[in-house]
């Protein structure tokens, strides 16, 4: 009798795949979040990795490590985005002030805002390095794989990250 596709050599267990993706969501919105700083634009960001992820399934390589894969296709998909926005056409001053909608602030949410506006200071690549270390739970030899970086690299800014984050916190203008 023939083996099931599912055991050939290379073949992807879906069900697993499936729930390693499920998985992984809060992490990937998290670090989604932490590039973008806009919620839904984030929220998109994530939806469009976890398509991709599943349109190239055939290309993870079992045995390989799950959540860098899918945290590198998330960092290239927003690099792409932001290629692509700096393309676009700029509105009217008049035509973006009728369609912004202010978004309700509430008391408990201006500790976050404050975080929030504090990570946003820092450099990107400190910023992306906090964001998978600290918000998606990566380990540093996962985050190098993401960033296609060496470990030391990695350190080294998540260390001057933190030292700026500190800064910021503090009251003064992050150290470029």
């Amino acid at each position: 009798m023939p083996k099931p596709a599912s055991s050939a050599p290379g073949a992807i267990d879906l069900p697993c795949f499936s729930v390693e993706m499920t998985a992984s969501l809060p992490a990937l919105r998290n670090f989604a979040r932490g590039l973008c700083r806009q919620r839904d634009m984030a929220d998109d960001l994530v939806q469009e990795t976890m398509i991709r992820a599943w349109a190239s399934r055939h290309t993870f390589l079992p045995g390989s490590k799950f959540r860098p894969w899918l945290f590198t296709i998330l960092r290239n998909q927003f690099y792409t985005a932001l290629r692509k926005r700096n393309r676009q056409v700029i509105w009217e001053p008049e035509a973006a002030e009728r369609i912004l909608v202010q978004q309700p602030e509430q008391e408990d949410g201006l500790h976050v805002a404050d975080i929030e506006l504090a990570i946003g200071q820092l450099p990107q690549r400190q910023r992306e390095m906090l964001m998978l270390i600290a918000s998606a739970g990566l380990s540093y030899e996962e985050a190098a794989i993401v960033a296609d970086c060496k470990i030391g690299t990695v350190k080294s800014r998540i260390n001057r990250g933190r030292a700026a984050f500190r800064v910021i916190m503090d009251g003064a203008e992050a150290p470029r």
